[in-house]
């Protein structure tokens, strides 16, 4: 029988090792020219979304573990984005970031008993959700912007 449990944890998990590696060996300059996704945003840039976002789901995990159906509020990413001034950011220390977040989650998600995944909150904009389905959204998060990275490296790293 699959522990789906186990297995999202090792999704989530996979996330830092994929970063690393995709950043093994790219220059700040090349983080910061490799423009793309959405939001035309850098490499540094999409590291320091993604550093936010787990500091932000971090805390709303927390809030459903530790609270009854906590009213779970959207936030604007851009504002965010200008607010932390992504844009004078630096890659390693945005990863580092990103880093410790995401192992502070985990070490969160891996103490929770099978009721305590069933908790939820109610988002403002998308309903009810519980934590098992917002870790999961995470993992989705983590694959999008993976891959974007890895194409918006592309097209500063081949010759």
């Amino acid at each position: 029988m699959y522990d789906l449990h186990r297995d999202l944890l090792d999704a989530l998990k996979a996330t830092p090792e994929t970063l690393t590696g995709l950043l093994a060996g790219v220059s700040e300059t090349q983080a910061r020219q490799a423009k793309g996704g959405d939001e035309n945003w850098s490499v540094v840039e999409v590291i320091c979304h993604l550093r936010d976002a787990e500091e932000i789901s971090l805390q709303r995990t927390l809030a459903m573990r530790d609270q009854d159906n906590p009213l779970i509020i959207g936030y604007d990413q851009e504002a965010l984005a200008r607010e932390r001034k992504y844009h004078e950011a630096h890659l390693r220390s945005a990863l580092a970031g990103f880093i410790a977040f995401r192992q502070h989650h985990l070490d969160v998600l891996a103490g929770l008993t099978p009721e305590q995944w069933e908790r939820s909150g109610s988002h403002n904009e998308f309903g009810s959700i519980n934590i098992f389905a917002f870790a999961i959204h995470k993992a989705s998060h983590d694959a999008i912007h993976c891959a974007q990275i890895a194409h918006q490296l592309k097209l500063v790293t081949d010759d």
